[in-house]
């Protein structure tokens, strides 16, 4: 028999997850763009734009942009809260898209490029999607064009650390996101990896509390590593190497990223999809 008292109080579930996890990203976009601010000093200031989907109930988004700072030569922090119908095509790739492709997505992504090429591009993102199931997904990884093995260790211990608290598989899911962040027409990495992880379904209050710490474990790191480095000398041929490693990331995001993907195939916003573009790049 169809319980109607229980669909109503998985219903009101929901929508409270929603709200919850919609009221922490936007929370965590004004941490990140504060925290990003302070490190230029007062020299450099986010520029905000809100965006709408074609058709307005099915949501929008807010991106935060800065250029050519003394630190960042771009960085963007954008967050979404979308919803509507997955194309048919799309749905088979979506966990629980079902025959009407309804669904609704909040998510946030942080793609930093540094003026210094002695400091590593950082991206963060996380998202809560809602289909006939629901679940949480992100992760952060860092691409260096100079090598740097203290570094390596360094975000690799704090991403371990943040998992291990919240009783994740660090391994698991640092194995994914170098599976992930991977060129395969060139047989290399992007960077020295990171953590990835999607499809958390099991125990929504845990999951939620892993990626809040996975957030300001993001900013910790971010601000840690530039601290040390923003004074570092270069020469043009470190920015030469830099906008080499630059090609990479690009080859990456418009070949095989799932974010891209997913914001082309929802109507999303094309300038907030590829925010995570740099400014500049070369090829050999």
């Amino acid at each position: 028999r169809y319980n109607t008292k229980s669909f109503i109080t998985i219903k009101i579930k929901t929508e409270f997850q929603k709200k919850m996890a919609d009221s922490w990203l936007k929370d965590l976009q004004s941490q990140i763009c504060k925290e990003f601010e302070i490190l230029e000093k007062g020299r450099k200031k986010f520029v905000k734009r809100d965006w709408c989907k074609e058709d307005k109930k099915e949501g929008g988004g807010t991106s935060f942009m800065m250029l050519n700072g003394s630190i960042f030569e771009k960085v963007g922090v954008n967050k979404s809260t979308v919803s509507g119908k997955f194309k048919k095509k799309f749905r088979s790739k979506i966990l629980g898209a079902n025959k009407d492709g309804k669904y609704w997505a909040s998510g946030i992504s942080v793609v930093a490029h540094m003026k210094n090429p002695k400091i590593p591009a950082f991206h963060f993102n996380t998202r809560f999607i809602v289909t006939s199931k629901e679940w949480f997904g992100g992760g952060m990884d860092v691409t260096p064009s100079h090598e740097d093995k203290e570094e390596k260790l360094y975000v690799h211990d704090e991403l371990k650390k943040v998992c291990l608290h919240n009783k994740k598989n660090y391994k698991n899911y640092k194995n994914w996101c170098d599976k992930y962040f991977y060129l395969p027409h060139r047989n290399e990495a992007r960077g020295i990896g990171g953590i990835f992880f999607d499809y958390e379904t099991q125990n929504w209050n845990n999951n939620f509390k892993f990626v809040r710490e996975l957030g300001l474990t993001f900013i910790d790191i971010s601000k840690s590593v530039i601290e040390k480095k923003k004074s570092l000398k270069w020469a043009k041929k470190d920015k030469n190497k830099q906008l080499i490693k630059r090609g990479r990331y690009v080859e990456f995001n418009l070949l095989y990223d799932r974010g891209t993907k997913f914001g082309l195939n929802t109507g999303g916003n094309t300038e907030s999809i590829l925010m995570s573009l740099p400014p500049q790049a070369n090829w050999k």
